[in-house]
């Protein structure tokens, strides 16, 4: 694997992530804006496991309302958020559960779901790429990987980074792609999309068959 240097980040003063993450103004962009784009990209599957839930519990009700989702898991490594998401999407039924797990180690066997659902989480994730490889261990051939991430441009920031804590060593779209590749996930032409000069980066990435 083919290793880009290491990005010096700007510091960090006081970290709001909380008051953007979990606000209703960032539940409406997803859910208005970022779920019907990512299913104009072609985002699809009944059997979903969601990686972040944040505590409105945005992706697991668009996986179900936007992307044909009826059984969904949906893992974030705070507690406090899978609770606020469960009580949030509970008039979805059965067809949601969630769980406290990390996206480095997904409580599902290999090749299990359709879809793995992913609103701007895996830019949280210290070991970004282990979560990728993890991702594409899940999915069965054929199946998606569906996200919306803020690459380094954004991340790294000065204004962003003076008042939201995130990991170094972020990635651009283009190194993004490249590991998605690396673990056999594929993005087509017409399934990737870039916003604001490259700050945000849509995608959803098919799993090859091993071999191919």
């Amino acid at each position: 694997m083919v290793q880009t240097a290491r990005r010096t980040s700007p510091p960090t003063y006081v970290d709001a992530n909380r008051l953007w993450v979990d606000s209703r103004l960032r539940y409406q962009v997803g859910l208005r804006l970022e779920g019907p784009a990512l299913a104009r990209l072609g985002a699809r599957g009944e059997r979903c496991l969601e990686i972040g839930t944040g505590r409105r519990g945005l992706g697991a009700r668009v996986a179900v309302t936007r992307f044909g989702a009826r059984d969904v898991l949906a893992v974030d490594v705070h507690a406090a958020s899978v609770g606020r998401a469960r009580l949030a999407t509970a008039d979805l039924g059965d067809r949601v559960r969630f769980q406290v797990a990390d996206a480095t180690a997904l409580p599902v066997p290999d090749a299990s779901v359709d879809l793995v659902l992913s609103f701007h989480a895996f830019h949280h994730i210290a070991d970004w790429r282990a979560a990728v490889a993890e991702s594409a261990r899940v999915l069965r051939p054929g199946g998606q990987l569906a996200l919306t991430e803020m690459t380094a441009r954004f991340v790294d920031a000065r204004w962003l980074r003076a008042v939201s804590r995130h990991p170094d060593d972020r990635f651009d779209t283009g190194e993004l792609v490249a590991e998605l590749a690396r673990c056999g996930l594929q993005v087509g032409e017409r399934q990737l999309r870039t916003r604001l000069g490259g700050r945000v980066v849509q995608a959803v990435a098919h799993r090859t068959a091993p071999g191919t």
